[in-house]
């Protein structure tokens, strides 16, 4: 008998509450298989598992139950560096879900305070009783805990931020760059209030090389309400060399729409035309991963400048990797090319690599093929592959949550099945 199907059987279930279900009972037992699996025995693919949850989780409360009891198990066998663990406890605190606040309490409670994800979980909790624990833990002599702890709390609003800033420079180098990926990104992708977080972050971008990490520092702050990172970019896009400037120009847009609340839309598209190279300094990710984050945030706010790229990206059909079908998706839709219309519903339908064709229907969905998404999404949560459950799931989702006339989509919207966050969960198993 499996591990979570044992404990679920020891303890009277609530009432089903189906009607607010959106995923069906046959993903939700695929799901719950393969975690069942997966907490006998660590597989090689436990982080893409994890990211598949971490996207759908937030549509299912039935999911989220079982992940309670994941998180559960998790800290009592003290497998806090499990990515199942961090995946969970994130998606239970992002959503406010009613198991989150004991666990994140017994998380917090442990050995290293439960991790950077424990941490991280408790800035998006508004729950009073985990006041003291965190205060605790803020007091600790390890620098890097008492860092984290105190950010949730200036983040909650139970401090004004003066022993964050003096803890700051205390942050080793090592510790910085781990809770920017575990504690910043998610902060820097979330809705936040007006805190006092920016002198910290201040002083850890004076210590920050990556022009990646520097930015999501410098976003965490604008969005407390901090303007300085947003005056230092102006200043730098104006001095140095040409490349350097570039770099700084797109850092400078980038905060200027985060500063404004629209997240790069609310101002003009950049005209800096991007690179392999630029692009890869710009992501937060570690330059080895070559990562194009930063071109398709462009490429979702309409700037004309990256067409070239996504053309060299796509070369010829057909569509051989995860980027190539996201700028395929961008071209179609955004740039009339058709015959990218086609290389994503042949890469959907019958593309020799079957990881892809669940990322390639999430795409015709945004590109308006919604009736051929809508089909191709039963056949995807049969595959072997769990990335195309968790896109089919959420193709389904769509098509319950924004049905159009004739499953046909009419709008020029710029939402996206295929956005920056799922695709890197989803594809990546990046599970900040």
């Amino acid at each position: 008998m499996g591990v979570i199907k044992a404990k679920r059987e020891a303890v009277p279930e609530k009432p089903t509450l189906a009607r607010a279900e959106i995923v069906d009972k046959p993903t939700r037992r695929r799901f719950e298989t393969e975690l069942d699996g997966a907490l006998k025995r660590r597989s090689a693919t436990e982080a893409k598992l994890a990211g598949a949850l971490r996207a759908i989780a937030p549509m299912s409360g039935a999911l989220r139950a079982i992940l309670a009891d994941v998180v559960d198990t998790m800290i009592r066998r003290g497998s806090l560096q499990r990515e199942l663990y961090a995946a969970s406890i994130r998606s239970l605190a992002e959503v406010d879900d009613k198991h989150a606040v004991g666990l994140i309490k017994r998380a917090l409670a442990t050995d290293e305070a439960g991790g950077a994800a424990a941490l991280s979980a408790a800035c998006f909790s508004r729950d009073p009783s985990l006041r003291d624990v965190l205060a605790k833990v803020a007091g600790s002599r390890q620098s890097h805990l008492a860092f984290g702890a105190e950010t949730a709390r200036v983040v909650r609003g139970e401090s004004n931020g003066a022993h964050l800033a003096a803890l700051a420079p205390m942050i080793k180098e090592s510790h910085r760059i781990a809770m920017c990926t575990e504690l910043f990104v998610p902060l820097a992708r979330a809705p936040m209030r007006a805190c006092n977080v920016g002198p910290a972050l201040t002083v850890l971008r004076g210590a920050e090389r990556h022009l990646g990490r520097w930015l999501v520092l410098g976003e965490v702050a604008a969005k407390a309400g901090d303007k300085t990172p947003l005056d230092e970019a102006t200043a730098r896009a104006g001095e140095g060399a040409p490349s350097s400037q570039a770099a700084w120009s797109l850092v400078k847009w980038a905060l200027e729409g985060t500063w404004m609340g629209g997240g790069g839309d609310a101002v003009v598209s950049p005209q800096t035309r991007p690179t392999l190279e630029l692009i890869a300094r710009l992501s937060d990710r570690p330059s080895a991963d070559r990562d194009t984050t930063f071109l398709f945030r462009m490429a979702h706010a309409h700037a004309g400048a990256t067409r070239p790229m996504l053309e060299a990206i796509v070369k010829q059909p057909p569509l051989d990797d995860d980027n190539a079908v996201r700028a395929a998706l961008y071209l179609a839709r955004d740039h009339a090319r058709t015959d990218m219309r086609d290389a994503l519903l042949e890469t959907a339908g019958t593309s020799r690599r079957e990881e892809l064709r669940g990322v390639a229907a999430a795409a015709l969905w945004d590109v308006g093929e919604r009736v051929r998404a809508r089909e191709i999404a039963d056949d995807l949560v049969a595959s072997k592959f769990i990335g195309n459950v968790a896109w089919g799931a959420r193709i389904r989702a769509a098509a319950k949550l924004a049905p159009t006339k004739n499953g046909i989509s009419h709008g020029g919207g710029r939402d996206t099945l295929v956005g920056e966050t799922h695709f890197r969960w989803i594809q990546c198993g990046w599970l900040e």
